[in-house]
């Protein structure tokens, strides 16, 4: 349930088009519902933080993930899972319908409304070519909450020529995500040569003594440069969240609408 589904429904009331009963009915899920013993959906989510509950299916099992995924389809217009690996979905795949999965970014989705007009002014790049699951984890994420995502990749700072050829874009954009492993250097250059907030995402990308990530987790939270926040190891999700929030204060503020 979001605004504008709740808009509608008190606007087809007011017209008679629906009965209070039917009304009723309809917010009976309000804030959420039980699902068997494992799950509790928190159907009121969109409408009171304006981002959807999202399914995390890493070590939940094929029907746990199915089950809920299903049963948010008949409330919401949106459905997202996350760290759904390929055998999961191919265990799956036959009972759903209406669904996109990308197995780079390990993403099971409804596929997205054509007719809905997305925000302009996130871009996500990555240092490497091995950071590409983790930017498309965010990159989608934001893309699905009604966001327009330009993708830089393969701008590490063994050759910073590469990245500087897209400074133009990198400036107009309103949030940066920027995905690195190894040392995780370039989110603090990228912060010093653009005006727009950067999120920055440390991937598990590296030899021994990068630590899973750890070490470019480190070296992204000690960055010399201003205006950078830092997400989890491998979080791509959490950016284009934070990033999908941003955008949406970024567009309200300049007066622009969805473009």
């Amino acid at each position: 349930m979001d605004q504008e589904t709740l808009h509608k429904l008190l606007e087809d009331l007011i017209k008679g088009e629906l009965t209070v009963s039917q009304v009723i009915d309809q917010l009976k899920t309000l804030p959420y519902e039980g699902l068997n013993d494992y799950a509790k959906l928190d159907h009121h989510r969109p409408l009171r933080t304006g981002l959807p509950e999202v399914i995390f299916a890493q070590g939940k099992t094929p029907q746990q993930v199915l089950d809920i995924f299903t049963r948010l389809q008949k409330s919401h217009h949106q459905v997202l899972a996350t760290r759904v690996s390929p055998g999961l979905y191919a265990e799956i795949q036959d009972h759903l319908s209406g669904v996109t999965y990308d197995s780079t970014a390990r993403l099971l989705f409804t596929s997205p409304d054509t007719r809905q007009v997305k925000r302009h002014g996130i871009v996500v790049l990555t240092a490497g070519t091995s950071d590409i699951p983790v930017a498309e984890e965010a990159a989608i994420t934001a893309e699905l909450m009604g966001n327009k995502v330009e993708r830089i990749y393969d701008v590490g700072v063994a050759g910073l020529h590469r990245l500087i050829s897209h400074l133009p874009v990198l400036q107009k954009a309103r949030v940066v995500i920027t995905v690195a492993g190894m040392e995780g250097a370039l989110p603090s250059v990228v912060a010093g040569l653009v005006s727009a907030p950067l999120i920055a995402v440390p991937t598990s990308v590296g030899y021994g003594a990068s630590f899973q990530g750890l070490a470019a987790l480190l070296a992204m939270l000690n960055s010399c440069a201003s205006g950078v926040a830092v997400v989890n190891i491998d979080n791509g999700f959490g950016a284009g969240c934070m990033a999908a929030k941003i955008n949406r204060l970024s567009s309200n503020e300049s007066g622009n609408e969805p473009s």
